[in-house]
């Protein structure tokens, strides 16, 4: 039988392939054991909590072993594959099944280590973390159906009937860095948060909770004392369960935390913007803008552009480590899209200085990435401001919720043939209302109202784009 030394056998790990992000699913693999794998080459999907994103392996070799199947969450940093690197092809006895058909119990080396011994640190500023992987096989016959709705239902809720005790003699709570510094923020005592993490972990769902129930006191019992989850009954033909992961969860998250943070103000207008809509129907006829896809959505973000050119400080963040305000002499514009994986809000780079042409194009752009589900991270990082269209779907307005760490978002709701008041007579005009939400810390009600003004008077009087400019 032929053996791999140690030094020709490679473990590719799932890596970092977002921002501070700790775990992703692997979605399908492109690979088997003993397919030939060169550098650079695609061997599997994974869905992140921001997007799914496809995994180059960075050697040549020999698939020796997928160490998980699809469904399975995996954290970073955990090896997913060995290859074989030497040259030579993996011995058909020592091959395992493909990983469609591997067990979903764990194997012996996959158990999790024991307590103190922790993994190696693979995120910068997160440090060393003492959880295992986490298998959630999508497919596990074996399993009784009650006891896998229960186990979908501890998901939904973040927590099960019996809550993870702290191990024996542990004085700190443990948490990640990004976690204590958001219940530093909020005045969150963390002896006090009941986890609901992995080995006992808070997670900044906790943090959000303990700030939303104060009173509510810790379990001291130990989960080995809990009593056993009662039995949760499921009916199929009456309701579906559907885990919360990926980008649905990382969306939760974020607007929780949104909520909880920033104070939000909304202010609303309704505006005739017939003028608006007799232009776009123009520039679909103009050469500049041949190939390209021209709406209301790329004149109203261009007024939006405009109006925080004209009123610079609604485009900041609020630092509350340094006690600062932060406001930014660019503008990444945000537009909320909706997928199949949940709502993403990939932004435009550098958006205020495009042309109208280049903004069109930026739009399009976005708009095919984001639903063919390839919006990388990095598209959806550092955003300044963010429009969301609600009226795609007929509805005339909402009150948006602010993306974490910018200071406005603008709702637009449908535009509809409306009676309006124009010069002295009752006209049927196409009429919108805008919503502007900002984050009453940092945009007062003077600065909010001049942005949400400005971008109504543009859509009215189209021509603003060009004096205000």
């Amino acid at each position: 039988m032929t053996t791999m030394t140690e030094a020709s056998v490679r473990e590719f790990k799932m890596p970092d392939v977002g921002e501070g992000l700790t775990e992703a699913e692997i979605l399908k693999w492109f690979v088997q054991p003993g397919d030939t794998v060169t550098d650079g080459q695609v061997v599997c999907e994974v869905e992140t909590a921001k997007a799914a994103v496809e995994l180059p392996i960075p050697y040549d070799g020999v698939v020796r072993e997928l160490r998980f199947p699809e469904g399975t969450t995996v954290d970073v940093g955990t090896a997913i594959i060995t290859v074989d690197v030497s040259g030579g092809a993996a011995p058909a006895a020592e091959q395992p099944a493909p990983a469609a058909e591997q067990p979903s119990a764990p194997r012996p080396a996959e158990e999790p280590k024991a307590e103190g011994s922790g993994r190696q640190p693979v995120l910068v500023g997160y440090g060393v973390a003492t959880s295992s992987t986490r298998r959630r096989p999508r497919k596990g016959p074996e399993v009784p159906l009650q006891q896998a709705s229960t186990a979908i239902q501890t998901e939904l809720n973040g927590h099960g009937a019996a809550t993870p005790a702290a191990p024996a003699g542990r004085e700190r709570p443990l948490a990640k860095p990004p976690v204590r510094k958001l219940a530093k923020d909020l005045g969150v005592d963390l002896t006090t948060v009941v986890p609901t993490g992995p080995d006992g972990i808070i997670t900044r769902e906790d943090v959000h909770a303990a700030v939303a129930q104060p009173q509510a006191p810790q379990p001291e019992a130990p989960a080995a004392a809990a009593p056993a989850p009662a039995p949760v009954s499921y009916d199929s033909a009456r309701e579906t369960r559907i885990p919360v992961k990926g980008v649905r969860k990382a969306t939760a998250a974020a607007m929780v935390g949104s909520a909880f943070t920033a104070p939000h103000v909304t202010e609303f207008v309704t505006v005739d913007v017939t003028r608006t809509m007799k232009l776009v129907e123009e520039l679909k006829e103009d050469k500049e803008f041949a190939g390209l896809r021209v709406n209301p959505l790329l004149l109203i973000a261009k007024a939006l552009l405009v109006a925080i050119k004209r009123n610079p400080d609604i485009n900041a963040s609020w630092d509350e480590a340094a006690q600062e305000i932060v406001v930014k002499h660019y503008v990444n514009l945000g537009i909320a899209a909706a997928t199949p994986r949940g709502l993403i809000v990939p932004n435009i780079k550098d958006a205020h200085a495009k042309t109208l042409p280049q903004l069109a194009e930026s739009l399009g752009e976005l708009v095919s990435t984001a639903r063919d589900g390839k919006t990388s991270p990095a598209a959806m990082q550092g955003g300044t401001v963010t429009i969301t269209n609600v009226g795609v779907f007929g509805v005339d307005t909402g009150t948006p919720l602010l993306n974490p760490g910018e200071s406005a978002i603008l709702a637009v709701g449908a535009i509809k043939l409306q009676p309006w008041v124009h010069k002295g007579k009752v006209k049927p005009r196409q009429v919108t209302t805008l919503a502007l939400s900002f984050d009453h810390r940092l945009v007062d009600g003077e600065l909010g109202s001049k942005v949400l003004a400005d971008v109504a008077a543009i859509l009215e009087q189209p021509k603003r784009l060009i004096t205000w400019s």
